[in-house]
């Protein structure tokens, strides 16, 4: 998965500043159905990851049903805390 072609795919855009806050809240509404949908494991990470950047993801337990991808994503989120 490709970060930009992700954007785009839900939002019709790469630049996320240019976004009204309908359309905003319609891409995530979007990559949460398709995360819900999505069988792949590696596929369901990038989409939780990339709901998580924008402040939307759903809690790890619901999300994830094995231990060692909950366990990746907290790593995920410790991680970008200290980005900041």
């Amino acid at each position: 998965m490709q970060l930009d072609d992700q954007l785009v795919r839900y939002f019709g855009t790469a630049d996320l500043g240019a976004l009204t806050p309908p359309a905003l809240a319609s891409g995530i509404e979007r990559m949460k159905v398709d995360l819900g949908l999505e069988t792949d494991r590696a596929r369901r990470f990038a989409l939780w990851a990339l709901l998580f950047m924008l402040g939307s993801a759903p809690d790890l337990d619901v999300t994830f049903e094995d231990e060692a991808d909950r366990e990746a994503a907290r790593n995920f989120m410790d991680l970008s805390d200290q980005q900041d």
